[in-house]
């Protein structure tokens, strides 16, 4: 890639200067010696300057744990990115919210992935993979980004909002545009842009909202469908009424529903690739594949970061946090730290503790579709190594330039049959 380098050398410079939040880091895909420098020498980071403000930076594994699982002291509100609201969408979420109010809304939405309901999900699933895979070019390049990992997803997307079928790409766009302005993650999306993709996306739900509403009241509330289950709770019944809570949450859902299992989707491709051995152990035993998707998981770590606000002073590893102060866990970098997981700058498809990794998060805002972002990549690759014995990653990705979603615009790819 002809650009210069995102920051200065990661061991040649002022500590000081290394500034994580820079999103050519991540476009680049250079990011990892600057944290295991942070990680080593000053896990807990302050940065006084940056694009975002200034906000420190928790790098190892137990300390974000720490930090993740102390809402108390390090607060969701107002949001979970290290670029403020911007005035025109004051968004609300219940990511970005704390309890009470953040376990009322959570607690509407979260019947959709329950284990039965993802039981009944699995067979649907299975099948869209297989019409996916079963009409991909053999022998040729394609794009795996756009053929397999957004048609996947975006379907599965449009099943739990029950959203209509063939307008699924909008949500694939209103995914890539709410964290893809530059005042939040360092994006490319303008505000125009945003602004007016996001008014589409309120009035689309809005509308949907009302045509839900008059069906489930002639169907005795027997939908299951992520608005039908706001709508049947008493405590989010009436959201539609409140414009930018029913965005945020939508936003949230929409965004949570898609680049976990979006990018874990092409990084587990470019992940074997690059390490031939384990790609080796996967067609000799596909047993292997529910740890892999984990591994892949972490490998991927989707989301990098998650933002927490500082309710008071603290002192937190020998470090004084001022109430106010942004307080960053890079999830990126605990799923590198070497003092909690063996080899952890090696990917390994049958590691011991697969699920031992921060890329869900940990705590009152561990990730709610976890479960289900899992099963959908099981069963993509169960029914890959059913088909093809090699998926060649046939040159560089491109990845996204943000700080938040580690993800892909393309990857090419060439099929090999067995």
């Amino acid at each position: 890639m002809s650009q210069s380098p995102a920051s200065p050398h990661p061991y040649e410079t002022p500590i000081e200067q290394i500034n994580v939040s820079d999103p050519r880091l991540y476009e680049q895909d250079a990011w990892r010696p600057y944290f295991e420098r942070l990680r080593q020498q000053d896990p807990v980071h302050y940065q006084a300057e940056s694009a975002f403000g200034p906000f420190w930076s928790i790098t190892r594994f137990e300390d974000i744990v720490a930090v993740d699982t102390n809402h108390e002291v390090f607060s969701s509100e107002p949001t979970i990115v290290i670029g403020d609201l911007l005035e025109e969408t004051p968004f609300e979420m219940f990511i970005a919210m704390d309890p009470p109010k953040h376990d009322v809304q959570r607690r509407a939405a979260q019947p959709v992935v329950a284990p039965k309901n993802l039981a009944e999900m699995e067979g649907l699933i299975r099948s869209r993979v297989i019409d996916i895979l079963d009409t991909l070019p053999v022998g040729e390049t394609f794009d795996w980004v756009d053929r397999v990992s957004i048609n996947l997803t975006t379907q599965m997307l449009a099943t739990l909002f029950d959203f209509p079928f063939e307008q699924r790409h909008k949500l694939t766009y209103w995914s890539d545009i709410a964290a893809g302005s530059p005042e939040i993650a360092g994006g490319d999306v303008s505000q125009e842009e945003r602004q007016a993709g996001l008014q589409d996306c309120l009035e689309t739900f809005t509308r949907l909202w009302h045509e839900k509403k008059a069906q489930n009241e002639q169907q005795n509330n027997s939908r299951f469908d992520l608005i039908s289950l706001l709508q049947k709770d008493p405590n989010t019944a009436d959201m539609v009424d409140r414009p930018m809570e029913l965005m945020g949450n939508l936003i949230l859902l929409i965004v949570g529903g898609n680049d976990t299992t979006r990018n874990s989707a092409t990084g587990g491709v470019l992940a074997l690739n690059q390490n031939p051995a384990e790609y080796d152990k996967l067609r000799a035993n596909h047993a292997l594949i529910p740890g892999m998707v984990s591994e892949i998981i972490r490998w991927q770590t989707p989301l990098a970061h998650m933002r927490r606000t500082a309710t008071r002073d603290i002192e937190f590893q020998g470090k004084q946090i001022r109430q106010g102060d942004k307080v960053v866990m890079w999830y990126l970098s605990g799923n590198r730290d070497e003092s909690a997981i063996d080899n952890a700058d090696q990917f390994i498809i049958d590691r011991a503790n697969p699920r031992h990794h921060l890329s869900f998060g940990f705590g009152i805002h561990r990730c709610m579709g976890n479960r289900l972002a899992e099963m959908q990549l099981r069963i993509l690759w169960e029914e890959i190594m059913q088909r093809f014995r090699f998926v060649e990653v046939m040159g560089e990705p491109e990845r996204v330039k943000s700080n938040l979603v580690r993800g892909y615009k393309t990857l090419p790819v060439r099929l090999h049959p067995l």
